[in-house]
């Protein structure tokens, strides 16, 4: 385990690095919550971050295929598509990744905003993950339809692993995280805690769909001005 910070970039890249020749989706989940368990503060996460946050929330985005997050996520943090400076972009090619990730977001009914930054502030079109019955027409994106009722989570990361997409960024919210956790798709979460007592009223990292516990391995810790970053892998 590690508990230093600053790491220098290299050890950081392989503190969070993805498994090499994955054959599967691979899901790392990133939150930040506050040390009494608050998800966000006036309805936002802004509030609970800090540069280190910021520097693994973007690392995560560097070493990923795709970024996926949940429409209400991406509604109140206003989502855009992903932007990298010549640097990140430079790490990027370095890793053999193209580009810069498209933002996959999951929406049980399909209700976007065509005119939100999701689509019209993007280098590459986002990607909808939806339902067979949702109305996605008018959007600029690609269409994933994996479920009837609901998302079939387990399905749609299969069809964007048949795309390539096989090292999968989640940047929440709570619900999708429940989601996963329920149908056991997390391999790694990644969590900034912060030295903030946000008090009552905020929700938890994981909210919605029940399921049973299940047992991650501590795999490193860092430490900066009082936020801990820490890293949990599947049990195996």
């Amino acid at each position: 385990m590690r508990s230093v910070w600053p790491p220098g970039e290299a050890d950081l890249e392989a503190i969070y690095a993805y498994p090499e020749r994955l054959t599967r989706p691979w899901v790392q989940v990133n939150f930040v919550a506050s040390a009494d368990g608050a998800v966000e503060i006036d309805a936002t996460s802004a509030g609970l971050s800090h540069a280190a946050d910021r520097e693994v929330f973007l690392l995560g985005r560097d070493l990923a295929d795709v970024v996926l997050v949940g429409a209400g996520t991406a509604r109140a943090e206003n989502y855009r598509g992903v932007v990298a400076s010549a640097k990140r972009l430079d790490r990027r090619r370095r890793l053999g990744l193209a580009g810069v990730p498209p933002i996959a977001v999951v929406t049980r009914t399909g209700d976007l905003d065509p005119a939100s930054p999701l689509f019209t502030d993007t280098h590459v079109p986002p990607i909808v993950v939806t339902t067979t019955t949702a109305d996605a027409g008018g959007l600029d994106a690609e269409v994933i339809r994996a479920g009837d009722d609901d998302v079939d989570l387990r399905k749609a990361l299969n069809l964007l692993a048949e795309r390539g997409l096989r090292r999968v960024d989640c940047e929440g919210g709570p619900a999708l995280f429940a989601g996963l956790i329920a149908e056991d798709l997390v391999d790694q979460l990644c969590l900034t805690v912060a030295p903030l007592l946000a008090g009552g009223g905020a929700g938890r990292i994981a909210a919605g769909t029940p399921s049973v516990p299940r047992r991650m391995d501590l795999a490193s810790i860092l430490v900066e001005d009082g936020y801990t970053f820490l890293r949990y892998r599947r049990h195996v």
